[in-house]
């Protein structure tokens, strides 16, 4: 009993000397309090992008945004500004390109469309760049949360302190204009202007997750703890909490693995999400089919029960 105490005792010690290590520098505090509040803020709306069936509109402002910040380069202003402006115009242009962009797969005529020319514009950018500026670019594509200042924790700061306020006013009617844009209308519920304003969240949401996992791989703060929450859960209160867990721990881990490897933050990051959604998705296919059997066995003995009788 003695031994396994001490081999307890000198695991906590290791543990935690590796977390002392961690926070002893004031960059990995700036990137795991930036991180917590992207994941929080990218858990939460991208429940509401899964559940509306908008994975490529979310996929789209990502490389919208990759317009906005190889422009705000070109001109020498913030990259966050310029991937939030670009991605509200996006916005814009999806809801008059197609009214009816609440209906889900309806709307993706009009993204793909916004999507196609931001990212020619983007290469525009790039071409025009001097290769100061253009030396940036891998950082709007990848991310590079360990380079977050205290001038961005700021913004990210405040960001998500606004993207909360106004989404805690639309929660309700988002939620009924996503599971039904016919009823929701029909009640009454302003449906374009709660996409638009939907649309706009998730720009800024996309705006600060970019500098977090990049562009490219936006989808592993975005869409996957969303889709691992409603594998597990059907309650929305549940899902919505889970999902916003479920992103914080992917980072935190991210954080974790790319500071002790040389590996990319965002790829660790990613890669904890996808098989966190392999094993989700994996224990959901044999619980069902366990379920099934024994519904099957349980049905058997049921019709040779009544066939005896």
């Amino acid at each position: 009993m003695g031994e396994i105490v001490l081999s307890l005792a000198a695991m906590w010690g290791d543990i935690s000397g590796l977390i002392a290590q961690v926070f002893h520098y004031h960059f990995m505090h700036n990137a795991y309090l930036a991180g917590t509040l992207v994941a929080l803020s990218a858990g939460v709306i991208g429940y509401f992008m899964v559940l509306r069936g908008q994975s490529f509109a979310g996929h789209s402002l990502a490389n919208v945004g990759f317009a906005g910040a190889t422009g705000a380069a070109l001109l020498g202003i913030p990259a966050i500004v310029g991937l939030f402006v670009a991605g509200v115009l996006a916005a814009l242009g999806i809801q008059v390109l197609h009214p009816t962009a609440h209906a889900g797969h309806k709307s993706d005529v009009a993204i793909g469309a916004v999507f196609t020319a931001a990212l020619a514009l983007g290469f525009l950018f790039v071409f025009l760049s001097t290769s100061e500026y253009a030396s940036n670019i891998y950082n709007v594509l990848f991310g590079n949360i360990l380079g977050i200042g205290d001038s961005d924790v700021q913004v990210v700061i405040w960001s998500t302190l606004a993207l909360f306020i106004v989404l805690f006013w639309i929660a309700r009617p988002l939620f009924f204009l996503s599971l039904d844009p016919t009823v929701a209308a029909a009640q009454g519920v302003p449906v374009r202007l709660i996409s638009l304003g939907y649309l706009v969240l998730l720009a800024l949401v996309v705006a600060i997750a970019v500098q977090v996992v990049g562009a490219l791989l936006i989808f592993a703060l975005l869409v996957t703890p969303a889709a691992i929450a409603q594998t597990l859960t059907s309650r929305p209160g549940v899902a919505v909490l889970l999902s916003a867990l479920l992103a914080i721990v992917f980072t935190w881990i991210g954080l974790a693995i790319g500071f002790f490897t040389p590996y990319p933050v965002s790829f660790c990051i990613t890669s904890c999400a996808f098989g966190t959604y392999l094993l989700a998705s994996g224990g959901k296919l044999i619980w069902r089919k366990r379920t099934y059997k024994r519904d099957q066995v349980r049905l058997s003995s049921q019709m040779k029960g009544a066939g005896n009788a």
